[in-house]
């Protein structure tokens, strides 16, 4: 599935302790795989998938990327993923497999555990290199394209308003509005950026919910 994290087996790892659920997140990436279990506790960041299980020091984590990833089964999803120093890449999603038509969203538990992993890392003294938003190498051809698809849209709605040609009209103006709440809203939260451990981007988290 997309945004898997990759791990490696741990010789003897560490017991999965000094955690609260406060700052313990799982979520299942896949419909039959197992669930993956994230904790913080005195020393680090703590995972478990099934006998596998790893840590990384909260000073040795030396990049963090927030992002917004929507898929195809779930339009609103957030993304984190972890570099470790001498650790594998680690990817935190805020949607759970629930069933083979749904992911279920997990907004709150999510922010609180991206909020608690900072502040963490903060009390630790870590100085890790902290990005939000898409890769630019990707963000800006993509961003440009999507300008280009709006204005031809445009063009094209203004052209079929000047004929009078209702069905065409009625298309154009639906299709603009898909791409414009779709992707318009990917690239606005996604913009390629640099953030600090205080100041976490609140358009990569998820809004709270009522």
């Amino acid at each position: 599935m997309d945004d898997q994290p990759c791990v490696t087996q741990v010789q003897n790892p560490p017991p999965m302790t000094d955690a609260t659920s406060e700052f313990e997140y799982s979520y299942k990436p896949s419909l039959m795989g197992a669930e993956w279990t994230f904790r913080l506790t005195a020393y680090g960041l703590q995972w478990s998938i099934g006998s596998v299980s790893g840590e990384v020091a909260y000073r040795d984590i030396r990049r963090l990327r927030l992002s917004f990833r929507p898929v195809t089964m779930q339009s609103y999803r957030f993304l984190m993923e972890i570099w470790g120093e001498r650790h594998p890449k680690v990817s935190i999603v805020s949607t759970s497999w629930k069933s083979l038509t749904e992911q279920e969203r997990r907004d709150d538990a999510y922010t609180r555990f991206v909020s608690a992993l900072h502040d963490k890392i903060k009390a630790a003294g870590g100085t890790p290199l902290l990005q939000a938003g898409a890769l630019p190498l990707i963000y800006w051809p993509g961003a440009v394209i999507f300008v280009g698809v709006c204005v031809a849209t445009v063009v094209l709605l203004a052209s079929a308003l000047q004929q009078g040609d209702t069905a065409v009209i009625l298309f154009l103006m639906a299709f603009f509005g898909f791409v414009v709440w779709q992707l318009g809203r990917f690239f606005l939260r996604n913009r390629p950026r640099r953030y600090t451990l205080d100041s976490i981007p609140a358009d990569l988290l998820p809004a709270p919910r009522a």
